[in-house]
């Protein structure tokens, strides 16, 4: 985030030096960073009136290696500073509607083989190593990252007997279930664009209890790894009215099965109890459904009924 944050200030601050070509530059780009993170040099260029080359000498200026560069900066402010509007009409409006479930079907997988080339496999060793030692486990996922966080909490349940999945509507609520949390415990913070300053403050607080914290977010310069010490980064970048959480979800998926591979006999004896109780309870449902001669609809042994 901070990087993004550098792309407008450097561009106001040097701003009085730019040539005549890099002040337009400049100042369409301050009023419309929305539109010109999707655009190449040479298209930005035509859009602005002044040459490609005038556009790739404009990031060197600023900093920049190169335009791929300066356009990835671009596309971080673009997560980072969209409202949920702004972020659909940037879509749809570059989408046609007939294309749109073959681009975001490809979008997903695009973001799953970045993730898979980008993720640091010695971070995700870390993070089973830690998980596996921990006394306690908080996991917070707030908002959209809600689901992630449920997702993760219900296969923990079955693997470890100290997982709290935090709900909450406050900062407090967040503090108040986290109160016993210590230096033997972990805590796991989902967060992607627009990041929650809720899940910051219970990393934060957690830190400040000496607990370990793990984050599953979308870059290096997420707020959330201000107070990690293992970062798993899964690309979820698709500015629309929703975030592409696939890619997030397959690490989480790939976290469960290594958690699993490493405490395999507890899980094989979790699961044969779940099945005994499963049937005893029958939670799941294999009780019949007849229907003769027009007559309604019987149930046999329906769950809560004696015969």
């Amino acid at each position: 985030m901070g990087n993004a944050e550098n792309l407008l200030s450097k561009m106001n601050k040097q701003y009085q030096n730019f040539s005549k070509g890099q002040k337009k530059l400049a100042t369409y780009i301050n009023d419309n960073y929305d539109k010109a993170a999707f655009l190449t040099a040479a298209k930005l260029g035509e859009t602005v009136g002044v040459s490609e080359s005038t556009v790739v000498r404009f990031a060197i200026h600023l900093g920049y290696k190169g335009y791929p560069e300066f356009q990835k900066a671009l596309e971080e402010l673009v997560r980072n500073k969209l409202n949920s509007i702004q972020r659909m009409e940037v879509t749809y409006g570059r989408v046609p509607q007939s294309e749109i479930l073959d681009t975001v079907l490809h979008s997903d997988i695009d973001k799953i083989k970045l993730t898979m080339e980008h993720i640091d496999h010695g971070a995700f060793e870390l993070a089973v190593e830690t998980i596996l030692k921990a006394k306690s486990i908080y996991i917070v996922g707030i908002r959209s990252c809600a689901p992630l966080a449920s997702f993760l909490g219900f296969y923990f349940n079955l693997l470890f007997d100290h997982v709290h999945l935090m709900h909450t509507n406050s900062s407090s609520e967040l503090f108040e279930q986290m109160i016993h949390i210590s230096g033997d415990d972990v805590i796991i913070g989902i967060s992607f664009p627009r990041y929650s300053m809720r899940t910051l403050k219970a990393l934060e607080f957690a830190n400040n209890r000496s607990a370990k914290v793990i984050t599953l977010t979308d870059s290096i310069h997420s707020p959330m790894n201000l107070y990690s010490s293992c970062n798993l980064i899964a690309r979820s970048d698709m500015a629309s009215i929703v975030d592409s959480l696939v890619a997030p979800l397959s690490v989480i998926n790939a976290l469960v099965v290594a958690l699993c591979m490493r405490k395999q006999k507890e899980v094989v004896a979790t699961l044969e109890d779940l099945e005994k109780i499963w049937d005893e309870y029958q939670v799941y449902n294999n009780d019949e459904i007849n229907m003769a001669d027009g007559q309604d609809i019987e149930l046999k042994n329906p769950v809560g009924m004696e015969d």
